[in-house]
């Protein structure tokens, strides 16, 4: 039996009003599963981002719930919703947003002491998740010392530091090589498969297809398809 940790229902977020209001979700019902990596596609404008925004708890829906755990998220205060994003949720952005100046270990550092972890411990936990991507023997390196695969390699130890349930990814390969890519996804599917978390990926990128349990697509605010596929590992 799957277990779901994350679930929308009724979900609408408008931007805009009157005769130019945009739905950029129109109603969705969506429910994710742990153990899975799912993956959202559809073009520019079709709600992918948004719906990323309302699931990672940074954005509140128009109208509509949204549940973690069966708790209902959708009317916590600002506060609670940014102690749900520390717990729960690790991000994952096409663009890395490493900090330029500070080394691997200092980028995911600088996440540990906002959940409140310094001193020794948090050094051993940096290390600890640069040595799960492969990146501990780079630790000192600065963003533009690495390269575009080894800079989402350390920005995904740092989603991962705080050990949450939730990989919530903006198209994370979208800016890499082909290569670097297959490695990423390969990371990403290894992470729901072995350690059963939950891993949704954004991505208008069907290279994506192989690596994925489910993939859904979005139109204009909605899901227009949401099927099972199989992915390379299984």
């Amino acid at each position: 039996m799957r277990e779901s940790l994350l679930t929308t229902e009724n979900v609408t977020v408008t931007y805009g009003s009157g005769s130019s209001a945009v739905h950029a979700l129109d109603r969705v019902f969506l429910t994710l599963d742990v153990g899975r990596l799912t993956l959202v596609m559809g073009p520019s404008g079709s709600g992918k981002t948004t719906l990323l925004s309302v699931l990672g708890c940074l954005l509140t829906p128009d109208s509509g719930a949204v549940f973690l755990q069966d708790r209902l998220v959708t009317d916590l205060s600002e506060n609670e919703r940014g102690d749900i994003r520390k717990q729960f949720i690790g991000y994952v952005f096409q663009t890395f947003r490493l900090f330029r100046s500070l080394s691997a270990l200092e980028n995911i550092l600088v996440a540990l002491e906002i959940s409140g972890c310094r001193g020794r411990q948090a050094r051993e936990t940096a290390l600890r998740v640069l040595a799960a991507v492969g990146m501990v023997d780079k630790w000192r390196l600065k963003p533009n010392e690495l390269s575009g695969g080894e800079k989402q390699r350390v920005a995904i130890a740092r989603a991962l530091v705080n050990d949450p349930p939730i990989i919530l990814a903006d198209e994370p390969t979208a800016s890499l090589d082909s290569l670097s890519g297959v490695q990423i996804a390969e990371m990403l599917l290894k992470l729901a498969e072995d350690e059963k978390r939950l891993v949704l990926v954004v991505s208008h990128d069907s290279r994506w297809l192989p690596f994925c349990h489910r993939a859904i697509e979005m139109r204009d605010g909605r899901i227009v398809d949401d099927k099972d596929v199989s992915a390379l590992s299984q």
